[in-house]
């Protein structure tokens, strides 16, 4: 199958340059494409996750995967989609980040093989430019007028948008340049926000070789109540374990609503598209093993086989399985997780004895097992009736944990229905 016709089919695909020309040249011959991360932090998040499943569609149809790390732009700083600046990083932060940005695509792109991807770092020609050449051989190309009228541009105008800022598009644009160039990059794919900045690069190059390349956008993935897609109470929703544990990262995905689960298969799991139709349209309650099984899906991506059967299993073991009725036939290598039984993979802390023989406050541990982000929080989720310990709610701000609350093992401490977490003694 074409893979226009595949991110087409999946909604993938939100602006482009030259539809028809596009999905031509996809269905001749394989093509290099690339796609720009931003390493201004050290993980990515389930927002970036869009574009990593489109890049991975398109390798496996064959096409040349470029994952782009802004190294050098990150040190301008880009204006699309920002109410002010961002901070600015040094090349040591920046360098780390972009490391701990390859291995965590490295678990959903083939980095290993000959015709596998590349990462490559816009530090490597950005760092070492010349102002006054940059001006002189780039710089001429753009209009100002055109640029004060980007979308990116014109709302950070009120606000104040420096003029480090402002360089960004004419950077981006010669990154496309140089990988046409080196690279024979003939697409750049990004979020709908950089449509600008991608127009820019698809202009730049036409000017400067002569050659015609494309660029498209993917949709802004919103849920139903207008918020990003990946935020939730306690924040982002994080691709390092360290962050957003495995467990917790399979339950947000169970946890999505009904009419979302369509799309989400779509989009995050690689079930035939045929099969995403079939489970998205299940009734409720059977669209629980359609969530499910996006859950299963989405984890043994991120984290690997082992954590996804571990997640399922201790997930269902505190919160109930669903019924999978009729739906038994699936492609999904859930089928392959050992029979359900509640585990110790909820994720959780280790407090030590001698402390726990004094007594330690509850707040402090929702704080510390990472339930909530400050002592304030968990006093507003106890007024509210969210906390619980071992499943008795926690009324009293004041109240200690001792070495009495594990007299039969285990403690499990919960912040509203979901957010569990495991504590148990240290020596």
């Amino acid at each position: 199958m074409n893979a226009f016709d595949v991110l087409e089919e999946r909604g993938f695909l939100y602006q482009l340059t030259d539809r028809d020309g596009l999905r031509r040249l996809l269905g001749e011959r394989p093509v290099t494409f690339y796609v720009g991360f931003d390493p201004t932090g050290s993980s990515l998040h389930i927002g970036h996750l869009l574009p990593v499943m489109a890049m991975r569609w398109l390798q496996q149809c064959g096409h040349r995967v470029i994952a782009l790390v802004g190294g050098g732009t990150a040190m301008v700083g880009d204006p699309s989609g920002k109410t002010e600046a961002r901070p600015i990083l040094t090349e040591a932060e920046i360098d780390a980040n972009a490391a701990a940005l390859q291995g965590q695509l490295s678990r959903f792109l083939d980095f290993g093989s000959a015709a596998g991807a590349l990462l490559v770092n816009n530090a490597d020609w950005l760092r070492e430019l010349k102002y006054i050449e940059f001006l002189r051989d780039i710089g001429r190309h753009f209009s100002v007028n055109r640029m004060l009228a980007a979308e990116s541009v014109r709302i950070r105008l009120e606000a104040g948008l420096s003029f480090l800022e402002f360089n960004y598009t004419l950077l981006q644009a010669y990154d496309f340049h140089v990988l046409c160039r080196d690279r024979n990059c003939e697409l750049q794919l990004g979020g709908q926000d950089q449509w600008g900045n991608i127009v820019a690069g698809v202009d730049l190059v036409r000017r400067l070789q002569g050659r015609e390349v494309f660029g498209a956008t993917f949709p802004l993935l919103l849920k139903s109540d207008g918020e990003k897609f990946g935020k939730t109470a306690s924040g982002a929703v994080w691709l390092d374990r360290e962050r957003t544990s495995p467990f917790d990262y399979y339950q947000f995905w169970r946890n999505v609503e009904d009419a979302e689960v369509g799309r989400l298969l779509a989009f995050f799991t690689g079930l035939p598209f045929d099969e995403v139709r079939r489970l998205g349209a299940l009734p409720a309650p059977a669209i629980n093993r359609a969530k499910e099984i996006l859950a299963f899906e989405a984890t043994l991506l991120a984290h690997g086989q082992d954590e996804a059967h571990r997640a399922y299993r201790a997930a269902g073991g505190e919160f109930g399985f669903a019924d999978p009725g009729g739906e038994v036939a699936t492609s999904s290598r859930i089928a392959q997780a050992e029979a359900p039984e509640a585990d110790a993979s909820i994720p959780g802390i280790r407090v030590p004895a001698a402390e726990l023989e004094k007594g330690i406050w509850i707040v402090r541990l929702f704080v510390e097992a990472g339930l909530a982000r400050s002592n304030g929080e968990v006093r507003r989720l106890i007024q509210g009736g969210g906390c619980y310990l071992n499943d008795q709610r926690v009324n009293d701000e004041q109240r200690t944990v001792t070495t009495a609350d594990f007299a039969g093992g285990d403690v499990i401490l919960r912040a509203g229905r979901k957010q569990r977490r495991r504590l148990s003694v240290a020596p």
